[in-house]
């Protein structure tokens, strides 16, 4: 059951916007939590007693806060939310790679675009929740795949970079088909998220926490190619 926040300081706006998502979850046979708010503060307090919204649908244009500021307060949180700017103009999409926001939609909100973001945003939250399952010397240990900035092989052990690293004696290629597509294997000893590279060149690829990982020869195109085509 997706928990969805619709913040906008228009009450017209902000009902109209709750009958379309009511009407999707209806269409989809979706049991949906739906809340609104009327500033980015109210929601600030809501969301600071419990972390527990899905999908949130923020009007760019507030009063002392904006819908950016407010994603941006909420991405220092949680990697997972999927964030929906709804705006009057364009001239705010840029500022969206900064919180990785899963869409802009324009007023007036076109039914069949929220439909079609909200499917989008369910799939997301349904990836985020995988989790890859390691037998390491303290048990088990599931890891959220999102968490994962990427794996590289050393002789026959391979090491899990995510919040913190885990090394097990693995070959790479086990590693592949319990990763989702947002993974991209470069060479022989390198798989990587697509999702968290900041800059790729002929010779390296940079991260988004700074990390820089050689890039095999010949890598460049189909990691680029990847990169457009799963993310």
């Amino acid at each position: 059951m997706p928990r969805i926040a619709i913040c906008d300081d228009n009450d017209t706006d902000a009902a109209y916007v709750r009958t379309l998502v009511e009407r999707w979850a209806a269409a989809r046979a979706v049991e949906a939590a739906v809340e609104t708010f009327p500033s980015a503060e109210r929601f600030l307090t809501r969301y600071e007693e419990r972390q527990d919204f899905d999908i949130l649908l923020l009007d760019v244009e507030m009063g002392a806060m904006d819908g950016v500021e407010l994603a941006k307060a909420v991405r220092r949180n949680s990697k997972t939310v999927q964030i929906v700017f709804i705006t009057g103009y364009s001239d705010y999409i840029a500022e969206g790679y900064d919180v990785e926001a899963l869409h802009y939609l324009m007023k007036p909100v076109d039914e069949r675009k929220l439909f079609d973001v909200l499917d989008r945003a369910v799939v997301k939250l349904r990836q985020n929740a995988r989790c890859l399952n390691l037998q390491c010397a303290e048990g088990l240990v599931r890891i959220p795949l999102y968490d994962i900035r990427y794996l590289d092989v050393r002789q026959n052990y391979v090491t899990v970079h995510a919040s913190r690293d885990y090394t097990v004696r693995r070959s790479l290629s086990e590693f592949e088909n319990e990763l989702s597509p947002e993974f991209f294997r470069t060479g022989r000893g390198l798989i990587v998220n697509l999702k968290q590279i900041r800059r790729v060149t002929k010779r390296d690829v940079l991260l988004t926490d700074g990390t820089s990982l050689p890039l095999p020869r010949g890598a460049y195109e189909p990691l680029n190619r990847a990169i457009i085509e799963r993310t």
